[in-house]
């Protein structure tokens, strides 16, 4: 929990940027010049992409299927901080305090919202936005294929989904069965991208290819993950 209270609301390491702010100031940019209402985050953890796209929505519905992770979001959310403590070195830990006010956050509180929901099976009435942000989440669905064929019924024509991933598939998460890449198919390699436009293509039209953001987790003062996820970006017909 501490690791991604860090990741959404601290520090920035080695000049990485802040990955769910600039996952959002990404998406903000693709909207311009549409229709902006109401957005989607999918996978938002501790919410800090909510509260981002908030800056241009009028509101943001936060979506994820932690209970911890949602209670955090709302106490930021209810409270305008949250505290935790991070691990150091072995027991050590050091405690800290993030608000949304030294964010620039503060107004954006009153236009979010926050469930705890499946996003493969999410209730009939979430529907019609305008954007929905898809932050690291296919490659953590047990049927991402399923997810993906389903979503545009969510989404207003000529809306946009954005999707993240470092599209680490792993049997943890996926049966082997239901990746959509990361795999040979008669001796070719498909590729994550593959899959995403054999699913997705009937229904939408990718609008901007790859963008690499990286970001980094900080696990203690001397361990840290440095990662880099994909963004794609896709317009419903």
């Amino acid at each position: 929990m501490a690791q991604y209270c860090e990741f959404h609301y601290g520090q920035r390491y080695f000049e990485v940027p802040n990955y769910p702010q600039r996952c959002a100031e990404l998406c903000l940019s693709f909207m311009e010049g549409r229709a902006s209402t109401r957005a989607l985050d999918l996978g938002c953890a501790v919410g800090r992409s909510t509260f981002e796209l908030a800056r241009g929505f009028a509101s943001v519905t936060g979506v994820d299927f932690s209970a911890r992770l949602i209670e955090t979001a709302c106490g930021m959310k209810e409270e305008g901080c949250i505290r935790y403590s991070l691990p150091e070195e072995g027991e050590l830990v050091s405690r800290h305090e993030r608000r949304l006010a030294d964010l620039g956050l503060e107004h954006t509180a009153n236009n979010v919202t926050f469930h705890r929901e499946n996003a493969q099976d999410l209730p009939s009435d979430f529907t019609d936005y305008h954007l929905i942000f898809a932050g690291n989440l296919i490659d953590r669905l047990a049927d991402p294929g399923g997810f993906l064929t389903a979503i545009h019924k969510r989404l207003n024509p000529n809306g946009l989904l954005a999707i993240t991933s470092p599209y680490t598939w792993l049997t943890d998460f996926t049966p082997r069965g239901n990746w959509i890449g990361g795999y040979l198919r008669n001796g070719k390699p498909v590729w994550t991208l593959d899959g995403l436009e054999e699913l997705l293509s009937p229904r939408f039209t990718l609008l901007e290819n790859v963008h690499q953001i990286p970001f980094v987790i900080r696990e203690t003062q001397r361990k840290f993950q440095h990662t880099v996820a994909a963004m794609t970006v896709w317009e419903r017909k």
